[in-house]
Parts: structure tokens; sequence; C-alpha cells
């Protein structure tokens, strides 16, 4: 058994011309290997192509060309024990208004076959808590809710990956909290977690590994501490003790004065310390008040491989 959770090599998707609209190459060949038991993050701006990995994962859209291994299983080779492996929590909640919380997640552990024994139907209830609305409509429930109870849903099978799309688009800090426990459980437990998000910083805070992808090709894929040290770019904010202006720079630090009367000095680590900014402004005759350092995240790493693709 291999040591990754999922296996993919020169995965294509091509979906048809349609009408006036050409055919359109979603996925580029993509080669992606995710470890077992981490939290891998999935990155990329609109149309990049996460989606239609994560549905051809899903076995909701047929590839064009390539593999793909889930826990091992080739989806041509096992397609049942390959989707049994994997569980998603989609982006858009639809659910039918006339099953209630305990129902919808019975008939999903019924679609994949598992027996009425072994379900946890009030385990997950409670993890996801719904358990005081086991028994109502879901056309009752609140959006943040239905969010929480598609994530039960994608865990009736006892999964050993989840595939979070976009879990928290739009939803309150209160649910968000509770699905990012819920999720640190769970993979404390073993399970693996593929992640799409376009909050850069939960990614950061919550990846062990990130693949960013764009025009359907993989651009980078590393772990979240290599990627952030691919930019070495730092801001030295200066609040001055009086109004002051921006000195004199050398090439290779660049300076900008603020609204608020903060100078703001931007330099690479590599190259310029801070000290050197600092005799900079001392020799100007600046006194200085406070200073701090900010790095760069991982949303200048996303821009910066993304911008010129």
């Amino acid at each position: 058994m291999t040591d990754n959770a999922i296996e993919i090599s020169g995965l294509k998707k091509t979906y048809a011309a349609t009408g006036r609209s050409p055919a359109k190459e979603a996925l580029k060949g993509i080669d992606l290997n995710i470890p077992r038991g981490c939290i891998f993050g999935l990155l990329g701006p609109n149309g990049a192509g996460k989606s239609t990995l994560i549905n051809i994962l899903a076995g909701l859209v047929v590839k064009s060309a390539g593999t793909v291994k889930i826990w091992g299983f080739d989806q041509d080779v096992n397609p049942r024990q390959s989707r049994a492996a994997i569980g998603v929590m989609p982006q858009e909640p639809h659910l039918d208004p006339f099953f209630t919380p305990k129902g919808s997640l019975d008939v999903q552990a019924g679609l994949y076959g598992v027996p009425k024994s072994q379900r946890k139907t009030a385990e997950i209830l409670e993890m996801i808590g719904l358990t005081d609305k086991a028994d109502a409509y879901a056309r009752s429930l609140s959006g943040g809710m239905r969010r929480r109870l598609l994530l039960g849903k994608a865990l009736v099978h006892a999964p050993q990956i989840l595939v979070l799309d976009e879990p928290t688009a739009g939803v309150d800090i209160e649910l968000r909290n509770m699905l990012w426990q819920n999720v640190r459980k769970l993979n404390d437990q073993g399970m693996t977690i593929i992640l799409t998000t376009h909050y850069l910083e939960e990614a950061e805070q919550m990846c062990d590994d990130i693949a960013i992808i764009n025009h359907g090709a993989v651009i980078i894929r590393d772990s979240t501490e290599n990627l952030l040290g691919r930019i070495d770019s730092k801001t030295l904010v200066i609040t001055p003790d009086a109004p002051a202006d921006m000195p004199a720079l050398p090439a290779g630090i660049t300076g900008q004065k603020q609204d608020d009367g903060t100078l703001t000095f931007t330099y690479q680590s590599g190259r310029t310390s801070a000290d050197v900014i600092l005799s900079l402004v001392r020799l100007a005759g600046i006194t200085i008040k406070d200073v701090k350092t900010q790095q760069a995240d991982l949303e200048d790493v996303f821009l910066s491989l993304t911008s010129g693709q």
C-alpha cells in the first residue's frame, strides 16, 4: 500500500464544444500526489480547474485521460472502492427540503451500503451540532445549519479522505470555528483532508502542503512552510515620534508614507537588513517612536505565482 492518499498522473479533461462555446481544456495533464494523514490545500483563481479536479475525484465528472488512484484504488479498475474512500462536502448546499437531518444522513449512508447496525447518525449529528434539529425538515434549517449537514453527509460512510470545497465561503465566524475544530479532530484521527478555499489565511493556518493550480496546470506544489519561504520580502513599519517625510533611499529599498503618518519600508531580507533602514531613518533626523516588521504571507506567494501565468 502506498503512502499517498491520492495519486494523480497525466490527468486531463476537455469539455466538448456546445452551441457557441468552443471546446475547453480544463485540466492539462496534472500530476499530483497527496500524502496520507495531511491537510492539503488546493488553491487557484476562479476557472483554474479546481472544481473539475474535485468532481473527477468524486466520480461526478469523467476524465478525458490520465489515471486517478484514491486510497490505492484505481478509479477505472475499482470504481466502487475508490468512491467509498472519499467524502466530499460540496460548495453549494443542495439538500432535499422534505428530509430531516437524521433522514438525510440515513439515506446517504444507505446509498453507500452502510448497514444500519454500523451507521453513526447520532454521533455525526452531535459532532455537527444538529442533535436538537435531528427531526426538523431541512427546509427549516438556516444556511449555516445546512452547511453543517453537508459535512455530516460527507462523513456517513467513514471515508479515509474528506474533500472540503470552499467550506467557509459566506459563513459566520461561529460556524467557521466549529468547522475547523471538527476538521482538526478528524485529521488527528488519521483522516486526510483536502481543502479548497479563497481565504488564503485559512490555508496558511490549516494546511501542511499546498498545490496551486492555474489554467488547468499545477504551477507549484510544496509544503506551506517552503512556499512562504519563497518570498523573502519584508516590510518595516516605523512610527515617528513627530511628523516626518520619507528619507532618501538606496536601490533595493522602497518606501511610502502612510495616511496615518507611519513610514513603511519594503526590502529583501536576503540583501538588506533592518539595521540599514533604521540607520537611514536616524541619519535623516527622525526619532523613532515604534517599529515593527511584517513578513510575506501566502497571499503574496499566491499572487506572485499566478500573476505571471
